[in-house]
């Protein structure tokens, strides 16, 4: 299970969740293409592609920054040239660049919704589709987007309509792809955290909200290792939940990835689209973990 010398083609890693799943891929020995727009230090939130670069080389692999809003085609298009002249080939992209606004409609300006769906279902489905080439050649190509199961009830909608459409337009790019490329042996699957992870956008939130308890983004990464070394002709489809994969897979320390090292399951904050069953199902692999 390693993916040393495979080619990373992952958005929204300056910083993050993004980022996060890079460093794990470079302690394999990847190549990644660092893909965002960030290209001078924000004043609030830190991390650009270049410090993502470094990173990445100092934990073992090998990178490339490269400057691209995925809202825009030709972009998009120059970004997998770039990785393909760089590296010789594309085996994973992982859709993780996105937008959010937890504002109700009347809130929500034009631009705002417009920026959320033009990044997160938009800019999900037009990389996945020009990517579809490159990865025809590999050799287990996948395709991982940071996306939730999709819960159709009422209450995910309700307090943020567009971020809800906005979100669940990359989950329906894995449903809709997952079918269309498994011919290719092309896997599509989803990624979404149980708990709220500590980016740099939810310490912000943060400020405003202290009782939030977060766990670190690497709870993200190494459920992703797993996905991205599976079987793409096996596992495609699927909407996988962080803790509840990683359980099924034999991790059993948690603890490692709270922010707050100690704080107990029950104490930490949940992610939004976790519908009963799913929540179930983790209560009873906790529980049966103590016996």
């Amino acid at each position: 299970m390693s993916l040393r010398n495979k080619v990373l083609f992952i958005t929204g890693a300056s910083r993050g969740i993004g980022e996060a799943i890079a460093l794990r891929a470079a302690r394999d020995g990847a190549k990644i293409a660092v893909v965002a727009k960030t290209t001078e230090p924000h004043p609030t939130l830190p991390g650009t592609i270049y410090t993502a670069v470094d990173k990445i080389k100092k934990a073992g692999g090998q990178a490339i920054a490269i400057q691209c809003d995925i809202r825009f085609e030709d972009q998009v298009v120059a970004a997998f040239k770039k990785t393909f002249d760089a590296f010789g080939g594309i085996d994973i992209v992982v859709n993780n660049a996105s937008a959010i606004n937890l504002k109700g409609t009347e809130e929500t300006s034009v631009s705002r919704y417009d920026l959320m769906n033009g990044i997160n279902a938009r800019g999900t489905w037009m990389v996945s589709k020009f990517a579809i080439p490159y990865l025809k050649n590999a050799q287990n190509p996948h395709i991982l987007n940071l996306a939730p199961p999709l819960s159709m009830e009422t209450k995910w909608f309700a307090p943020h309509t567009a971020y809800t459409m906005a979100k669940y337009g990359m989950s329906m790019c894995v449903l809709g792809m997952s079918g269309e490329l498994s011919n290719y042996g092309i896997a599509v699957n989803a990624l979404w955290p149980y708990t709220m992870i500590s980016t740099a956008a939810l310490v912000i939130a943060a400020s405003e909200s202290p009782d939030i308890r977060a766990r670190t983004p690497e709870i993200i990464s190494d459920a992703a290792h797993i996905i991205l070394t599976s079987d793409s002709k096996k596992n495609t489809g699927n909407f996988y939940l962080d803790e509840l994969f990683l359980r099924e897979n034999g991790v059993k320390d948690f603890d490692k990835y709270s922010v707050v090292p100690g704080t107990k399951l029950e104490d930490l904050s949940l992610d939004f689209f976790l519908d009963s069953a799913q929540v179930q199902k983790l209560f009873k692999l906790r529980q049966n973990s103590k016996l």
